[in-house]
């Protein structure tokens, strides 16, 4: 299935984007965290990719744009977590990065959610990414089931 990468700060303009773009595989991109449960609350996308390199962290805990709500609303809608790996690989802040990732993935573990990877640069073996993410904490169901876009 073909996919396509959303990233329209507008949602009447997004949710025209999406009921053109409706027979592909809708990746949803954004780092505003209110647009981000609209869109998963009321438009049918498979994947939601969160950016994690230009947040704020907060006073006791990372900010990592990902929650129990949202949790709770991709467990709801089918909605699958995603991992950019470029992001990961060309920041200069690889130590937040990778605890924001933990988070995520403890997250998605307490609520059953499955993640996938993203690569747009160049192709990267599955193989190594499934124990990439059995390093960061990924459980075994979890990277059982790993795609790699």
């Amino acid at each position: 299935m073909e996919s396509i990468i959303l990233t329209e700060k507008n949602f009447s303009k997004l949710k025209e984007l999406v009921k053109q773009y409706n027979e592909k595989k809708i990746i949803f991109y954004s780092n505003d965290d209110d647009l981000n449960r609209k869109v998963m609350e009321k438009l049918p996308i498979k994947v939601l990719l969160i950016p994690l390199d230009e947040r704020k962290d907060f006073m006791k805990q990372r900010n990592s744009g990902f929650n129990e709500v949202l949790a709770k609303i991709a467990k709801k809608e089918g909605i699958k977590i995603g991992i950019d790996l470029d992001e990961i690989i060309c920041s200069q802040n690889k130590e937040r990065i990778l605890s924001r990732l933990k988070q995520n993935i403890n997250l998605c573990k307490r609520n059953k959610l499955f993640m996938e990877f993203f690569s747009i640069k160049e192709k990267r073996n599955l193989i190594l990414l499934k124990s990439l993410g059995l390093v960061l904490g990924m459980p075994t169901w979890m990277t059982k089931n790993l795609e790699l876009n």
